[in-house]
């Protein structure tokens, strides 16, 4: 019944949004020659078509599952942009008629036609190739934290934060590639993944843990669950995480070479995960650095002065623009650095890699450097 339900809901903001974008094309389309009826045609095989992606990955047609992903996922990307355009003219469209309505004296300023529809497209088009490249633009984000609280005389600490690489279907090999080298370079002390690692089938991606066997650095490798680590199947995931060196903290706490605390908590999609995040902190000495992993920017109220920093993902920042709009009415911590209650910070990553379109608008993909170092001191490295 769930299934049935997330079908339904799916395939209706779909059909939505395939309609919206219709009626601002109508201008382009009518009256020409069987063009609407293919039109139409295309946009009902591509309601469908995200759908049938994981039942062919599911029957082992990889091949097949992953050309169907690149067009239809790609094509979702392309008619969200196309959507929020014509959407806004939709609402414009409506406020110039109640106008018109409404004072009856003043014509109704109208932009809807032929030229409209040609912009928006073109608008769509060009911004959906920039998500492409931007997708690919992997940026470094570097932050310092001064802090009193850093064990074993230790003045510095280099953590690297990877979040939200969703490796699967579309990303593989050559996304996983260039985010290890770019990590390597950045001789990390200390490497953690705020989950969604994985995404969908993971029977396809045992190559990806040689990769990941090559990153090593000093004090280890952490990771959390997300909530795509449970769509994947969860004992999967844990199983490709342990094969590629990560050891996975499941509500619970490490001490990290007597240097800082580490706690990790699992996602809330996972069965049973809701646990006491304030008393599993409180029960960590509380004059030694602690950082929370936590894939959901969320912040439980008794858990703030408990750690010094959380790290989160989840977000996307919305992936591609405007929908930053919608993810922050859920997760309005969605993008950086923020102040917390008894002199914490929470961290939200934009994230690694992508979900669904291949491609990221006005939010770049990110690996992130915190250089943790004692008051006072900076460590030259």
């Amino acid at each position: 019944m769930r299934l049935f339900l997330f079908l339904l809901i799916a395939v209706s903001v779909l059909t939505a949004m395939h309609a919206v974008v219709l009626w601002g094309v109508h201008p382009l389309v009518a009256g020409r020659h069987r063009v609407p009826a293919v039109v139409l045609g295309w946009m009902g095989v591509m309601i469908l078509a995200p759908l049938a992606v994981p039942l062919l990955e599911r029957a082992g047609q990889e091949l097949a599952a992953r050309s169907l992903a690149w067009v239809a996922y790609s094509w979702l990307g392309l008619i969200f942009l196309a959507f929020s355009l014509f959407a806004a003219l939709g609402v414009w469209e409506l406020l110039a008629w109640l106008v018109a309505k409404g004072l009856p004296g003043l014509p109704q300023i109208s932009v809807y036609g032929t030229r409209t529809a040609a912009l928006g497209l073109a608008a769509a088009l060009g911004a959906g190739l920039y998500g492409f490249y931007e997708a690919r633009q992997l940026r470094v984000e570097t932050l310092h934290l001064p802090t009193t609280k850093l064990g074993a005389g230790r003045d510095g600490l280099r953590v690297v934060q990877v979040s939200d690489l969703h490796l699967g279907l579309l990303n593989r090999e050559g996304a996983l590639q260039r985010v290890v080298s770019s990590i390597k370079e950045l001789e990390p002390d200390l490497l953690v993944a705020t989950g969604d690692v994985v995404d969908a089938q993971l029977d396809h991606l045992n190559g990806l843990s040689d990769l990941w066997r090559g990153v090593d650095p000093p004090l280890g490798k952490y990771a959390v669950t997300g909530n795509h680590e449970v769509y994947a199947g969860l004992s999967q995931s844990l199983e490709f995480l342990a094969r590629s060196g990560f050891t996975v903290l499941r509500n619970e706490s490490r001490d990290v070479g007597g240097i800082l605390t580490l706690t990790g908590v699992d996602d809330d999609h996972v069965q049973g995960a809701r646990s006491d995040e304030a008393a599993l902190l409180r029960a960590q000495p509380q004059d030694r650095y602690t950082v929370l992993l936590k894939h959901r920017p969320s912040v439980a109220p008794d858990a703030a002065g408990h750690f010094d920093l959380q790290l989160s993902g989840h977000t996307h920042l919305g992936q591609i623009f405007p929908f930053r709009f919608l993810t922050g009415l859920q997760y309005p911590r969605q993008d950086g650095l923020y102040d917390l209650p008894g002199g914490a910070k929470l961290y939200t990553s934009r994230g690694t890699g992508t979900w669904g379109p291949p491609m990221r608008v006005l939010a770049p993909p990110e690996i992130t450097v915190f250089e943790v170092h004692r008051s006072g001191s900076r460590e030259n490295r």
